[in-house]
C-alpha cells in the first residue's frame, strides 16, 4: 500500500523554535518609535506585551527553548501529520508529488495554537490576568480563548465585524472556551466609537480591531495584549510547523522543491517556510511560495513601508509591505486574510528575494478548496483555499515545463465553521474581486510622510 501519512512520535516533538533573525544575511529593518521616530526599545513595548516576550521578539538566537508546560500541551495535537495527497495529484494529472502538514487537526481546528499556548503560559508567568486580543476569521481568537482557558487567564476578543456576522460558529467557540467576543468597531473603546461615528455601517477590520484591543489591553490593570501573527515571537512559535515537516520528510527520504503556504500576517506562512529558507540561505536549491488574496494584495502590489500596524496608530512603526494602515479590505470569506499589511520578517525576505509572492481572487481559490474536499475529503478554511489555488497553479506550471516537483504546503486549517462561505461560493453569489490600482494609491496617500525603509 502507498504511505499517506508520515508521523513522528510524541518523543520525536521539536524542542526549540528557530528564529530567522541568527541567519539573515542582511538585517532587518528596526520598528521605529511612533512620536520619536528612533528605533524601539523594550521599555516602548512594556505596556502593551510582558517582557519575557518583549525578549524574545528582539532576540536574535538561533534557538529558543520550548518551555516543558507549553510542550506538555501541544503534545494533544503535535506532532501534526504530514500528508501524501494522491487524490489530488491524480486529479491534476501533472508531474507533481504534494505533500502536506495538517495544521487542521488542533483542537481550534487551525494553526494558531503553535502561538497561542506559548503566549498564555508566557503572560500567566509574568503574573497578566486577562489577555485582550483580535481577530479577523476567529481561528486566532478561538485559539487564544483555548489558551488563556488551560493557563487559567481571562480573556477578550475583538472580531472583524463581517466576520462576526458571517462566522457565528466561531464565537460560539470562543464563548465556550470561555472568552468573551465583541464585534469591533464597538462602542467599547475610544477606537471603536470613532470609527462608528464616521461609519456607522463599517465592517470592520483587523486594523481596527487591533487598536481596540491595545486601547483596552492598555488601559485595564492586569490586562496585556496578543497579537496573533506579523510580530517576530509570533512566527517564532509556528516554526514548528516547518520544524516537524523536516523531520518527517527525511524520514522518507524527500526534499521539497517548492514549499508554499497562505499569507495574511504572515504566521502559517512562516511556519512551514523559515526552517527551509534558512535551507536556502545555506545553499539549498528550494522555491518558497507565499499566496494571499487579490482583494488584499499587500505583498504583491503593496510598496515597502513604515506604517502602523493599526488603524489609530498605537502600534510601532513597522517594515512591511501595506496598503495602508487605514486600508478597509473588501468583506471576502477569507477573514484571516484580510489585513493591510504583512509580517516584518516574511517582507523582508521578499525584498531580498528569498520567497516570492502570489495573489488569487477567491473564485479561483475555492474553486481549488472544492476540488480538494472532492478527493482529499478534508473540507479547507477559506484562508487555506489561497495555497491550494498555487499548488495548482505550481503544479500546472510543472507540467507546462515538463519538470517533476514535490511540492510541500501548510494546510492551515479546516473549513467546518466557515460552511456558509461555501454556501455563497456552490449558489453562486461570491464574485470574483482585485483591488484597483486607485484604491491602493488611496490608501497609500496614508503614509507618505513616514519615515522611508
Amino acid at each position: 500500500m502507498e504511505q499517506v501519512k508520515v508521523l513522528l512520535e510524541d518523543h520525536e516533538i521539536p524542542k526549540q523554535w528557530y528564529n530567522i533573525v541568527a541567519d539573515l544575511p542582511t538585517p532587518m529593518k528596526p520598528p521605529l518609535h511612533p512620536g520619536t521616530g528612533q528605533q524601539v526599545t523594550p521599555d516602548d513595548l512594556a505596556a502593551i506585551f510582558p517582557m519575557n516576550i518583549i525578549e524574545q521578539e528582539a532576540s536574535a538566537r538561533r534557538w529558543i527553548d520550548i518551555p516543558d508546560e507549553v510542550l506538555q500541551k501541544y503534545l494533544l495535537w503535535r506532532p501534526s501529520p504530514l500528508y501524501r495527497a494522491y487524490n489530488f495529484e491524480k486529479l491534476l494529472n501533472c508531474p507533481v508529488k504534494i505533500y502536506y502538514k495538517n495544521e487542521g487537526v488542533s483542537p481550534a481546528g487551525s494553526h494558531k495554537p503553535n502561538a497561542a499556548i506559548p503566549m498564555a503560559y508566557y503572560n500567566k508567568v509574568a503574573g497578566t490576568k486577562r489577555i485582550v486580543t483580535e481577530t479577523g476569521a476567529g481561528q486566532w481568537g478561538s485559539a487564544l480563548s483555548m489558551a488563556t482557558q488551560m493557563f487559567g487567564l481571562g480573556c477578550r476578543v475583538y472580531m472583524v465585524k463581517i466576520s462576526y456576522e458571517q462566522k457565528p460558529y466561531r464565537r460560539m467557540m470562543m464563548n465556550t472556551w470561555g472568552a468573551e467576543c465583541i464585534p469591533s468597531p464597538s462602542n467599547l473603546t475610544q477606537a471603536g466609537r470613532n470609527v462608528l461615528a464616521e461609519h456607522p455601517d463599517s465592517p470592520g477590520s483587523l486594523g481596527i480591531a487591533i487598536s481596540e484591543a491595545i486601547e483596552e489591553a492598555v488601559t485595564t490593570k492586569g490586562s496585556r495584549y496578543a497579537l496573533g501573527s506579523v510580530l517576530n515571537h509570533v512566527l517564532l512559535y509556528q516554526t514548528i510547523i516547518g520544524l516537524e515537516a523536516q523531520k518527517q520528510m527525511k524520514k522518507i527520504g524527500v526534499y521539497p522543491d517548492v514549499v508554499m503556504g497562505c499569507c495574511g500576517g504572515g504566521s502559517n506562512f512562516a511556519g512551514i517556510a523559515l526552517p527551509y529558507v534558512c535551507d536556502k540561505i545555506h545553499g539549498k536549491k528550494v522555491k518558497l511560495v507565499g499566496a494571499e488574496p487579490s482583494s488584499c494584495p499587500s505583498l504583491t502590489k503593496g510598496p515597502f513601508a513604515y506604517d502602523f500596524g493599526d488603524l489609530a496608530k498605537t502600534t510601532p512603526l513597522l517594515p512591511m509591505y501595506t496598503l495602508g494602515h487605514d486600508y478597509i479590505p473588501a468583506p471576502i470569506h477569507a477573514g484571516g486574510l484580510r489585513y493591510h499589511g504583512m509580517a516584518p520578517i516574511v517582507s523582508h525576505l521578499v525584498r531580498e528575494k528569498f520567497i516570492e509572492a502570489r495573489a488569487y481572487d477567491q473564485l479561483k481559490t475555492f474553486d481549488a478548496g472544492v476540488k480538494w474536499a472532492r478527493t482529499e475529503g478534508f473540507i479547507p478554511a477559506p484562508e487555506t483555499n489561497h495555497v491550494l489555488a498555487a499548488v495548482v497553479d505550481e503544479a500546472m506550471r510543472a507540467r507546462e515545463e515538463g519538470k517533476e516537483k514535490v511540492i510541500l504546503f501548510n494546510w492551515s486549517g479546516h473549513g467546518l465553521v466557515d460552511l456558509s462561505a461555501y454556501d455563497a461560493y456552490l449558489s453562486g453569489k461570491l464574485q470574483a474581486y482585485e483591488l484597483p490600482d486607485e484604491e491602493i494609491a488611496r490608501a497609500l496617500r496614508s503614509i507618505k510622510d513616514f519615515p522611508k525603509p
